[in-house]
């Protein structure tokens, strides 16, 4: 005990004080993503898990910090450790890069380090005045787009039948798990967004780095990396990617000869800064004027209580609720998510309607994906804003309900008995379904679709017939959704805020207020006495080569494809999903699975 004590006090006075400025640069330690809405994390899954979780960063956060360096005479320069970055969503990526411009034209150096860059890491470098990397190490631009498995022959095989309700033509999600390969109206809509995407990616980049050479990097990979004898630093250097190679203490001397020396310490390579957290505190956002409500729809929608993170349909509909009964005068719902249960949808939506219905202004305001359940939640919506590089739409619904009797019946197992009507004991997973059962859900899910279409149709000012063209499950990338009536205006929550606050009347008198679950802080402590803090070093640099960016790659999809098959037999009703939609990938480990630090420390004393 008198151990973990001394580590406590230890962790407590080493710290610089909460909002306090130090002389020098500003350390944006990106170390795990960037979302709109960091998952709640379980203190005691913290506190029984061997390995740190990857941290999540609030996009808004980041970018604020690194906008209020352009103003603040302490700061003297940018930097961004990307280390252990993993990456996070178009929108969000051109919203920090956008901030590490403001800095740029206040003059100040924005500097990024990276044992090894990778699409988004690669994009955020192109904004920096020196992008440095690794000698062991690189730059790789992958592009968009890659690969699915499809579990149908495995699960005809295993005698598994997965019945399938859907309406959409391009409505994807189901596919699968029914198909051994992606259907032409897949493809088509895949090649389409993926276009899109592309295209806004390389232009942020080459406009940031005009002397990027995007083409050269991509239409030939292995003859851009065998010029450069196979040292990726020197060939990310040569095509522009990088401008200094160097390993991190060569990275800190640069940056101390920019800003100062830390007077803390006389580690090589440490120079004085201030973490995002302290600067933020040190500017903090004004409350004047009357708050303009935003609630956040991030993650996955899904029946509940769910989140942050996750967007559990009755918890955000109680924070709506909880902006209306503040007279809150306008809302602006920032919807994230790929979509989830239909009726998790319907609850968030019905709550946007109990907010309008008193005649005050609901504005939506779209990040990296809002489609499926994302779009649906924002139907109530007076205007929508997205960015060009959003993804959104996908308007159609489905069901899908795995049924096991031919599997048992392999093994000499059958399902016999007497039924008063076709829906007695059904449905019934083991003996199979009635076809009763099977024309009601469809039907079931066809009217779930027509109520979709209704909803759009009415929020958008169109017909049915209008909307069903351009809907059947397809996916639009922001810039052909403005164009067919789905999107209003672009623009990022800011502009969505300041619309709303025109349109309540409020003059500049007003400022934006986040509903929510606050931060935990016991879960902030245990994070820094495990070494999760912005100012540790403690955590080892990942491994920035290609090799191990390919591995992590590779983890990453293994542990998507385990997630598509546990979703198959979880227990749900209608769904809006989205399967081009990126998701976030858990990022705890299980509780009970694996002992941490401080597990082995009570054993060790004997608790």
């Amino acid at each position: 005990m008198l151990l973990f004590f001394a580590a406590l006090y230890a962790v407590l006075t080493t710290r610089p004080s909460t909002g306090l400025v130090r002389e020098g640069a500003l350390l944006v330690k990106l170390d795990g993503s960037l979302v709109e809405e960091p998952a709640q994390v379980d203190p005691l899954d913290l506190l029984l898990s061997q390995a740190q979780p990857q941290r999540e960063h609030r996009t808004r956060d980041v970018a604020r910090a690194i906008r209020t360096a352009a103003t603040d005479d302490k700061i003297k320069a940018v930097v961004l450790d990307l280390s252990k970055f993993s990456g996070g969503g178009l929108v969000h990526m051109q919203e920090i890069g956008a901030a590490m411009d403001a800095v740029r034209a206040a003059k100040k150096p924005v500097l990024t380090y990276s044992a090894g860059y990778i699409d988004d890491g690669v994009m955020l470098a192109a904004h920096a005045t020196e992008a440095w990397v690794d000698p062991m190490g690189g730059a790789f631009v992958m592009g968009p787009g890659g690969t699915n498995l499809y579990f149908g022959p495995l699960l005809e095989r295993l005698k598994i039948t997965p019945h399938v309700y859907k309406v959409g033509t391009y409505k994807d999600f189901v596919e699968p798990y029914i198909r051994d390969s992606a259907s032409e109206p897949s493809r088509e809509a895949r090649r389409a967004l993926y276009a899109a995407v592309w295209e806004d990616w390389k232009a942020d980049v080459v406009k940031a780095r005009p002397r990027a050479d995007i083409a050269k990097v991509t239409s030939d990979p292995v003859g851009w990396i065998k010029a450069a004898s196979g040292n990726a630093a020197e060939a990310a250097k040569a095509a522009g990617l990088v401008d200094q190679i160097g390993d991190k203490v060569a990275f800190g001397e640069r940056v101390k000869a920019l800003v100062g020396a830390d007077p803390a310490t006389k580690q090589p390579g440490s120079y004085a800064h201030t973490a995002v957290s302290a600067l933020l505190a040190a500017h903090p956002e004004s409350r004047a004027g009357k708050a303009v409500a935003v609630v956040t729809v991030a993650g996955a929608i899904v029946d509940g209580k769910a989140g942050p993170g996750t967007a559990g349909g009755d918890r955000i509909a109680r924070l709506i609720d909880e902006a209306n009964a503040d007279n809150a005068p306008a809302l602006v719902l920032r919807v994230d998510s790929p979509g989830g249960s239909v009726m998790a949808s319907e609850t968030i939506r019905a709550a946007v309607e109990r907010f309008k219905s008193n005649k005050r202004p609901v504005v939506v305001s779209m990040a990296n994906v809002a489609a499926s359940g994302g779009y649906w939640v924002s139907t109530p919506a007076d205007r929508i804003f997205a960015e060009p590089g959003t993804i959104t739409g996908s308007i159609g619904i489905f069901a899908l309900i795995p049924s096991f009797e031919k599997t048992l019946a392999q093994y000499g197992v059958k399902g016999d008995g007497v039924r008063t009507t076709p829906l007695s004991g059904q449905p019934d997973v083991l003996s199979g379904f009635t076809p009763e059962v099977d024309a009601m859900i469809q039907s079931s899910i066809e009217n779930g679709y027509a109520r979709f279409v209704g909803l759009v149709a009415k929020s958008r000012g169109k017909s049915a017939e209008q909307i069903d063209a351009i809907a059947q499950g397809r996916v639009w990338d922001g810039g052909t959704a403005r164009q067919n009536g789905l999107v209003d205006q672009f623009g990022g929550l800011d502009e969505a805020a300041a619309y709303a606050a025109q349109a309540a009347k409020l003059g500049d008198n007003w400022h934006p207020q986040f509903y929510g679950r606050k931060d935990n802080r016991y879960t902030s402590l245990l994070e820094r006495l495990g070494g999760d803090d912005e100012d540790s070093d403690a955590d080892e640099t990942a491994s920035g080569d290609l090799p191990g960016l390919m591995a992590a790659r590779q983890e990453r999809q293994l542990a998507q494809s385990l997630s598509a098959m546990r979703w198959m037999v979880g227990n749900r009703g209608a769904q809006a999903y989205c399967l081009e939609c990126p998701e976030v990938p858990a990022t705890i480990t299980p509780l009970g699975t694996q002992l941490g630090w401080f597990a082995r420390l009570a054993l060790m004393l004997g608790l």
